[in-house]
């Protein structure tokens, strides 16, 4: 098992991964259908995508949980 103290970076990896396959996968359909090759043509989209993504995610979700905190209230 992985340390607790990764547990934000497997978190960044994680949702990275599972977002950028799901949006290059929609955008490698919209732009080329759904020709031979697909599979290939959108592999190398995602891992593209992800070497992008991953790194952004961890500079970026700590801003955006603060602006969360800034924006709401406790109940």
């Amino acid at each position: 098992m992985i340390p607790q103290r990764y547990a934000q970076i497997l978190f960044g990896f994680l949702l990275s991964g599972m977002m950028s396959g799901l949006i290059s996968g929609l955008s490698t359909f919209l732009a080329v259908g759904f020709p031979p090759g697909f599979a290939a043509t959108w592999l190398s989209s995602w891992l593209t995508s992800w070497a992008v993504a991953f790194p952004t995610v961890l500079v970026v979700a700590p801003i955006a949980r603060r602006l969360v905190a800034v924006l709401t209230r406790s109940s």
